[in-house]
């Protein structure tokens, strides 16, 4: 018998939820499964709070 999963291959039936500092869509991720509630930002520039475009000092 086949092995039941909750995911279809639909990735639009994925959670997602919006980064907390540039409001970009963020869709749930396998290696977010564990801590999903605790995901906030989209990427580590926005965990930094490095505005988009923005290079640290050169």
């Amino acid at each position: 018998m086949p092995r039941q999963s909750g995911f279809k291959g639909n990735k639009s039936d994925l959670p997602h939820k919006a980064c907390a500092v540039c409001g970009r869509p963020m869709t749930w991720r396998k290696s977010w499964a564990k801590n999903w509630d605790d995901v906030k930002y989209c990427s580590d520039a926005c965990r930094k709070g490095t505005p988009r475009g923005q290079h640290g000092p050169k």
